[in-house]
C-alpha cells in the first residue's frame, strides 16, 4: 500500500494564488525598474560617444563601451522577467520562471569579462598614455554620474532577493563608480596633467565590478545546477521529520532545490511505520515541510513497512 502526491499545497489554495498574485506584481515592477534604466544608460551612452570623439579621449569611448554592455545587460534582465511571465506549457511544467535566473547568470559572467576588459585597457594606457581633455572629460563625467544615479535609485527600489534585478543593479553601480573615478581622473588631469590617474582609478572600479559578477554567478550558478538552497540541510530535514512525526519509520531519497531565488521545491519518500495511515502521514509531512522549513512546494511518496 502507498499514497504518491503531486498536490501541491491544495490545502492553500486561497494563500499560494494570494502569493502568486504578489510574485506576479513584484516581476512587473522589476521589469518596469529595469526598462527605465536601461533607457537611461543607452541614451547617454551616445552622449558619451559624442564627448568622446570631440575630446579625442579614449577614456570617455571605453567608457561608452563600458555602458553599451550594460544597456545590453539591462535589456537581457529586461527579456528574464518577460520570459519569467509566460505560463507553463505541455513542455514546460514549471514555465519559464528560470529565464530570470539564466539572464543573471549570464549578466554576472558579462560582469566579469567587463571588469577583465577595463584592466586590460588600463594595462594598456600606462604603456601608451593617452592625452586627455580635462574640462571635458569633467563635465561628461558629472552628467553620467547624475544619469547613473538616477539609473541606481530607480533599480535600487525593486526587490532584495531578486537575482536578475541585483546583476542589473551592479551593472549600473559600476558606471557610478565608473563616472566617480572618471570625475576624480579629470580633477588630477586638470590639476596635475599626470594622465596615468585615469587607467589606475578604472582598474579600482574594475575589481568591485568583478566582485560582484562572480558572486551573482556563484549564486544564480548554484540554482541552474539544483543545489540545496540555503538554510536547508537533507539530514536537518530527515532528522526533523522522525522526531517530530511518530508514525515515521524512516526517510529517503530527499532532495531539494530551487526554481528561483524564492521557490524552493523538495521530493522525498517516507517509510510509514507498521500499522500507520500512509495518507494520514503523508498530510503530517507536507503540513511539518510548509511550518518548520517554509516548502509548500514538497511531492511526498509514502510506502508501508511490510509487515
Amino acid at each position: 500500500m502507498s499514497s504518491h502526491s503531486h498536490d501541491h499545497g491544495d490545502d492553500h489554495g486561497h494563500s499560494h494564488d494570494h502569493a502568486h498574485h504578489h510574485a506576479d506584481m513584484g516581476t512587473a515592477d522589476s521589469r518596469r525598474r529595469v526598462a527605465i534604466a536601461a533607457a537611461l544608460t543607452a541614451a547617454f551612452m551616445f552622449a558619451e560617444v559624442a564627448g568622446g570623439i570631440l575630446s579625442g579621449s579614449l577614456a570617455l569611448l571605453a567608457d561608452a563601451a563600458h555602458m553599451l554592455t550594460d544597456a545590453g545587460s539591462l535589456v537581457l534582465a529586461w527579456v528574464g522577467y518577460k520570459l519569467a511571465e509566460r505560463p507553463a506549457d505541455p513542455q514546460r511544467s514549471f514555465g519559464f520562471a528560470r529565464m530570470k535566473i539564466l539572464a543573471a547568470f549570464t549578466n554576472g559572467i558579462l560582469l566579469v569579462l567587463l571588469a577583465i576588459w577595463i584592466v586590460w585597457e588600463a594595462i594598456h594606457r600606462l604603456m601608451a598614455p593617452v592625452e586627455v581633455m580635462g574640462g571635458l572629460l569633467m563635465v561628461v563625467a558629472v552628467a553620467g554620474l547624475v544619469v547613473n544615479v538616477i539609473a541606481f535609485l530607480v533599480l535600487h527600489g525593486g526587490s532584495k532577493d531578486d537575482l536578475n534585478m541585483q546583476g542589473a543593479l551592479w551593472h549600473v553601480a559600476g558606471d557610478m563608480l565608473g563616472s566617480v573615478a572618471a570625475i576624480a581622473a579629470a580633477g588630477i588631469i586638470m590639476a596635475t596633467g599626470w594622465m596615468a590617474a585615469d587607467p589606475i582609478l578604472s582598474v579600482l572600479v574594475a575589481l568591485l565590478v568583478g566582485f560582484a559578477g562572480i558572486r551573482i554567478a556563484r549564486q544564480s550558478g548554484h540554482i541552474l545546477l539544483e543545489g540545496t538552497p540555503e538554510g536547508l540541510s537533507s539530514a536537518d530535514i530527515t532528522a526533523d521529520l522522525v522526531m517530530n512525526i511518530p508514525d515515521i519509520a524512516s526517510v529517503t531519497h530527499v532532495h531539494a532545490w530551487a526554481l528561483t531565488e524564492t521557490k524552493r521545491l523538495i521530493t522525498l519518500e517516507v517509510t510509514a511505520a507498521p500499522g500507520a495511515c500512509t495518507e494520514t502521514v503523508r498530510r503530517d509531512v507536507k503540513a511539518r515541510l510548509a511550518d518548520a522549513f517554509d516548502l509548500s512546494h514538497a511531492t511526498v511518496e509514502v510506502v508501508s513497512e511490510p509487515l
